[in-house]
């Protein structure tokens, strides 16, 4: 059976932009259906997924998958006509009298949330696919499909934590035996995940897009200056959930829709609203601190009170707030849970993932196998990278080695050397994680790099970390952690061992943490390969692993993409597989 899922509500942002059209820039972020993606799933099987904004180059964005579909089918070798369903990660219909209490709503339930809505986006796109094959998931369901069905446990705690889905901002699920059976459900006027993306938006970054800017933020803070603003603001109940009254604030359409009153309350009882363009002060750092604290604090309340509740000691997680890596390192330390899964591709892109995985199971055809790096992407030949070069042939010099083994050798080399690379090879991942096929790579133990690499590659925030990829084999060595513990997607902060912070200070953030990943020969063999030779020329099978993109841009797909980004940046080398770029010397 082929299944395709698929993610994202393409009219949504423009809606919002139609009935609210003085809105400053990043508020029209504040509304769901960012993420599109497409994922294939053939009898229980992924064989193939993609986020729609690494073909059409909108980051996040939430246009109908159709780019990402035509790739899954091509990797498959299939037509559309071998789809057996189409199934969508949004179930808005049975909340459609919730949407008739005014003109608006009721449009943008016709508009954006109906069924109809999606089957005139598949008319357009895919005509010639039967309509009646289109179905629709409840998105935290499909959330949970995809941590459970990916987890490779019959039997676990499901928790799916985010913005909002349809009505709820938080969901809990017993899974078993292939089912998903639901516990309990928070509703997003409590949600956890808006009330940080709001706190987001108030110091000065993107609502449901910069998130992650705030938890590389917090470390430089201080907490307790802010906690007792953030233990009024999130009461934590004896049932496990958050209650938070700012969010119901809020009365009007025009309130609810841009959250009016809970941001002048923060404005009047946290601190001012930052201004994009203004610095970023101590002040700030203190309240992304405690903001962080905060989120950790009510992450392991509600998880720990339906472990306890149920007795379960497996966890896995999914939903935006699943990305938030110092607050899962904090669950996985806290002992509540003997194992921890983290879907990789947590996010709305992932639920594409989970509503093809939840009408698998449906039909009784699932793999509940643990799921590899996620290397679900496209790759490209040879020619492709040939074609790409003869573009820039006027400006790159170029080296073809004849093996992988040479490759690496080289690789290895210029990173032993300070030199900063661009590194292309294989299937790209799925998901925000470059874990070693789509990736800029550097030697963590050269004290200018994390400055370098933020200014003049990825032109970002100079307070945001990096992260470390190493060997399975030497992950206890250099970070606390237990000799062979897997981190294989880059989702979990651990401490890096004291006596070696001041030799990785490119990938060690200002708390001594680091965002860690390891890399087996089984899971992650051609990276590993790398990590090797690299460990025969630093004695370390360690480098910094960023992605490779700059700043507002998606991560590169494409081999010509690749070289774009190289000669635009301070990249010194690039790596398309096995081919060696540098810069013609005029």
């Amino acid at each position: 059976m082929n299944i395709l899922g698929i993610s994202g509500l393409e009219s949504s942002a423009a809606f919002k932009k139609a009935h609210w059209p003085h809105l400053d820039e990043r508020e029209y972020r504040m509304c769901q259906g960012f993420d599109s993606a497409a994922a294939l799933v053939v009898d229980g099987v992924v064989v193939a997924a993609a986020a729609e904004e690494r073909f059409n180059r909108k980051k996040h964005s939430g246009d109908f998958p159709a780019q990402a579909i035509r790739y899954c089918l091509a990797e498959a070798g299939i037509s559309l006509g071998d789809v057996d369903e189409l199934a969508h990660c949004f179930d808005y219909a049975p909340y459609r009298v919730a949407y008739s209490i005014d003109p608006i709503a009721a449009k943008r339930y016709r508009d954006v949330y109906s069924k109809d809505a999606l089957l005139s986006l598949v008319r357009r796109d895919l005509p010639d696919f039967p309509l009646e094959r289109v179905h629709q998931v409840n998105h935290h369901l499909a959330h949970a499909a995809s941590a459970y069905f990916t987890s490779g446990w019959d039997e676990c705690l499901v928790v799916v934590i985010d913005g909002m889905g349809e009505m709820h901002g938080a969901s809990v699920y017993h899974a078993r035996d292939g089912k998903l059976q639901a516990l309990h459900h928070i509703s997003a006027h409590d949600s956890i995940g808006i009330f940080y993306s709001l706190v987001t938006l108030h110091l000065g970054f993107d609502f449901n897009s910069d998130e992650y800017k705030i938890m590389g933020l917090a470390p430089y803070g201080e907490p307790t200056r802010f906690q007792r603003f953030f233990d009024q603001a999130v009461d934590l109940r004896k049932d496990g959930s958050p209650h938070i009254p700012l969010l119901r604030l809020n009365r009007t359409r025009d309130e609810r829709e841009n959250f009016v009153l809970s941001r002048q309350y923060l404005s009047e009882h946290l601190v001012k609203e930052r201004h994009p363009d203004c610095d970023v002060t101590d002040e700030h750092r203190d309240v992304a601190a405690a903001l962080q604290a905060c989120l950790d604090k009510a992450l392991q309340h509600l998880c720990g009170h339906f472990g306890k509740e149920t007795g379960l000691r497996r966890l896995a997680l999914a939903g935006g707030v699943a990305l938030n890596c110092t607050a899962n390192g904090k669950l996985t330390r806290s002992g509540l849970f003997d194992e921890i899964y983290v879907q990789p591709a947590a996010g709305d892109d992932g639920a594409a993932l989970g509503a093809a995985l939840y009408r698998a199971s449906q039909g009784g055809k699932i793999h509940n196998l643990r799921s590899p790096v996620p290397f679900f992407g496209p790759s490209y030949s040879s020619q492709d990278i040939d074609a790409a070069v003869t573009e820039y042939q006027d400006r790159v010099e170029v080296v073809r080695f004849s093996s992988y083994e040479n490759t690496c050798e080289q690789a290895a080399k210029s990173i032993a050397d300070g030199k900063v690379l661009g590194w292309f090879r294989g299937r790209m991942e799925f998901g925000p994680r470059a874990l070693g096929h789509r990736s800029i790579l550097a030697d963590p133990g050269h004290p200018e790099m994390r400055d370098r690499i933020n200014a003049m590659v990825k032109m970002r925030e100079a307070f945001r970390p990096f992260a470390p990829a190493v060997s399975l084999e030497q992950a206890h060595q250099w970070f606390d952690t237990p000799p062979a513990t897997e981190f294989p997607y880059m989702i979990m902060t651990m401490d890096v061992r004291d006596k070696y912070r001041a030799e990785l200070p490119a990938i060690t953030h200002v708390n001594g943490s680091a965002r860690v990943q390891t890399v087996s020969a089984d899971g992650n063999g051609d990276f590993h390969g790398l990590l090797r030779a690299v460990g025969k020329a630093t004695g370390r099978e360690m480098v910094l692993n960023t992605s490779f993109n700059i700043k507002g841009q998606p991560i590169v797909n494409t081999p010509k993409q690749a070289l774009e980004t190289f000669l635009g940046t301070g990249i010194d080398e690039l790596f398309l597989e096995n081919v060696w770029i540098r810069r013609r010397l005029t």
